[in-house]
């Protein structure tokens, strides 16, 4: 069923015969409550805000120490063909990586070799569209729309658009921490130089 939930293909769509959102099943998974709803959105408000402002240590203590941060690749399918328009697992990614390797990219930006981040980039990161869903073994599925505005230099802007599909556990230094982050952008090729940005 987690698997399922990652590729928007493959869901097979709402279950649910009640009347209150709070009370729906999707997929099997009970949607979570307000409290938690509310709670989830001001942790990623501030992921975003550590993001914008380069506080990237301060970013990784809100991801889990056995964290898979991935980005699979798109492809253009028929419509009958989407559930395969999403790169698998061990198959080409933008980003495929863990909370160790998220650190090393981190630690090179201030090692005078990270050309395509130095001078650094103006990030700007809207977070909406935020559910979440409560699993038997006590995790959060999360999905969430990202839109991210990128300006380098003067005349470098790039805007990447997509969403996140997080699996949430409670606890960590902010209430929570994210043990996985699938990407899905919404272009099958990313048109921009580089891709330096965290998402």
């Amino acid at each position: 069923m987690a698997d399922d939930f990652l590729n928007p293909y493959t869901l097979n769509g709402a279950t649910s015969t009640s009347t209150s959102i709070l009370e729906d099943e999707i997929d099997g998974l009970r949607l979570s409550d307000a409290q938690t709803h509310f709670e989830l959105n001001q942790f990623y408000f501030l992921e975003a805000e550590f993001l914008d402002d380069g506080r990237f240590a301060d970013w990784l203590e809100m991801l889990a120490d056995d964290l898979h941060y991935w980005a699979p690749t798109r492809t253009n399918r028929l419509r009958r063909q989407q559930a395969l328009s999403i790169s698998a697992p061990g198959e080409a990614a933008f980003y495929d990586e863990t909370k160790e390797s998220l650190a090393w990219r981190i630690r090179r930006f201030d090692s005078g070799m990270a050309w395509a981040e130095d001078p650094p980039s103006r990030t700007r990161h809207l977070v909406t569209n935020v559910s979440a869903r409560e699993r038997e073994d006590g995790l959060l599925q999360v999905r969430s729309a990202f839109l991210v505005y990128r300006n380098r230099l003067q005349t470098e802007v790039d805007i990447y658009a997509g969403g996140r599909n997080d699996v949430i556990r409670r606890g960590g230094v902010h209430g929570f921490e994210v043990v996985k982050r699938t990407l899905l952008f919404e272009q099958n090729v990313l048109l921009m130089k580089n891709i330096s940005t965290f998402f």
